[in-house]
């Protein structure tokens, strides 16, 4: 717990990501005492209701969508610190509106729970009314995902933001960081002498993530149709969590010292020529299967739509440690399970010692974090088969977060929104970070651009997506791990 006050104001609260995540997740904060003593919620939204209908609706979300069990106390000692205030968000007069409710108040975390085309407008709001002034205590401004549409668009958000708002207060948001898994990998990397000494092309094959999800674009239409695969997912979430598979080790935890390393190696993300887009992207759209409605049938979605709702790309990372290592990301809506799986594949070893025995087509090791929904670390090796012949088995070794410690079930919003009360940037993106990802991706978005797919829909709802995503990685003699 930090002992300094803070009030966090939620704009657009009355929206589903406040009653789905970030009110279970506060929730989960106050059950674990890391909320502050002096702790207040304000939340804001064009919606026109009294504080107890406020505190009413957040209650229905609390009992629809709490993560855990919780003591009642809990609930009513978070209830009574919240308020809310009816107002267009935009408009000059309801932010004094807010910044009046604001007095007294020395530290204040506003979080845009809005549109992606609200952001800018807010922050300028904000700004023009003092709301970004330090003088007394702190401000600081939790931005979502989207954080722009392209390279260009990213650029200008930042240089908009950054127009009143100085860097270190700008914390964008991803909410995958927060997940125990992801930030067990540099403790995994970084706090056992086992592993780092052969983080390198000298051992390591080849590297695979796999973000898949069961669900369609539910109600997300108008803005998925807009987005697609390879914004919504690539440019943010696995870029981020490549990162911190394959970044250098830093000198320190100190949040600016891992995020200069994210920097150095998001920006070696090899730059992909025209060409290269064409052999080493395969872009997918999901049609009918298994009882299952096609993209194009879903809801709010273009009857002709060539948004891709399946990306699966070959990327390399031009330095030392990862030259001729490829890295292959695949995510797609509609696949057979939900997933989240980031593997290392190993070298195989020497197999002239085996040429003459049963086990002579050794497999190489493989080490799996398991980032959803069953967290935890997984390894593979061979060892002999119980019996006269020298026989192999690939067996496995597996950690569980769930049976290895006693932690409740959160959001993956927990460890964020308690680092940005304190002030840790650790798991927020810089600027620079956020525009070296699209950098990366901004070739493909150019081809795409210029080439719309005409096999659209290529694979079938339930299936693990088209089969150029197959020949893509088994041309390299490789095959997808499929969990």
């Amino acid at each position: 717990m930090t002992d300094a006050p803070c009030t966090l104001v939620i704009l657009g609260a009355s929206g589903d990501l406040t009653k789905r995540l970030l009110m279970p997740s506060l929730l989960n904060l106050q059950e674990e005492g890391h909320l502050p003593q002096q702790f207040k919620l304000i939340g804001m939204a064009k919606d026109a209701m009294t504080q107890e209908q406020f505190q009413n609706h957040l209650g229905e979300c609390i009992g629809q969508f709490a993560t855990r069990t919780f003591k009642p106390e809990n609930w009513q000692r978070l209830l009574q610190a919240t308020d809310y205030l009816s107002g267009d968000l935009t408009s000059p007069d309801d932010i004094r509106r807010l910044a009046k409710m604001l007095e007294g108040s020395p530290n204040v975390l506003f979080y845009l729970a809005v549109a992606p085309s609200l952001f800018g407008p807010i922050a300028d709001q904000l700004a023009a009314v003092g709301l970004n002034s330090e003088e007394g205590g702190w401000r600081r401004l939790i931005v979502e995902k989207p954080f722009g549409h392209d390279l260009k668009s990213a650029q200008e958000l930042n240089a908009r933001l950054q127009a009143h708002w100085k860097e270190s207060q700008l914390y964008r948001i991803d909410h995958y960081l927060g997940k125990e898994t992801v930030q067990n990998i540099l403790a995994f990397r970084f706090a056992n002498g086992l592993f780092e000494p052969i983080w390198n092309r000298k051992y390591i094959d080849h590297v695979q993530l796999t973000v898949a999800e069961t669900v369609g674009v539910e109600t997300r239409g108008k803005f998925y149709d807009k987005t697609g695969a390879l914004r919504d997912m690539v440019q943010n979430h696995m870029f981020q969590m490549l990162a911190y598979i394959a970044m250098d080790p830093p000198n320190t935890f100190r949040a600016q010292a891992i995020r200069d390393r994210k920097m150095e190696l998001i920006s070696a993300i090899h730059t992909l020529s025209p060409e290269e887009v064409r052999r080493w992207v395969v872009r997918g759209q999901y049609g009918p299967g298994d009882s299952l409605p096609g993209y194009r049938q879903e809801e709010y979605v273009d009857k002709n739509s060539v948004t891709e709702t399946f990306v699966a790309a070959q990327f390399h990372i031009d330095n030392w440690r990862w030259a001729g290592v490829p890295f292959f990301l695949r995510t797609g809506k509609r696949l057979p399970k939900k997933t989240a799986v980031l593997s290392i594949h190993f070298l195989p070893a020497p197999s002239i010692l085996w040429r003459d025995t049963p086990a002579h087509n050794l497999k190489p090791n493989e080490l799996l974090f398991h980032i959803q929904p069953d967290q935890g670390v997984e390894l593979s090796f061979e060892a002999k088969v119980p019996g006269p012949s020298m026989d192999l088995q690939t067996v496995t070794m597996r950690f569980s977060y769930e049976q290895a410690f006693e932690v409740g079930r959160g959001t993956g919003y927990e460890t964020l929104l308690y680092d940005a009360i304190r002030g840790d940037e650790t798991l927020f993106s810089r600027a620079d970070v956020v525009e070296a990802g699209w950098a990366a991706i901004q070739p493909i978005l150019d081809v795409w651009q210029a080439e719309p797919a005409g096999n659209f829909p290529n694979y079938s709802a339930g299936s693990w997506g088209p089969a150029e995503a197959d020949t893509l990685i088994r041309e390299t003699h490789r095959e997808w791990l499929n969990p």
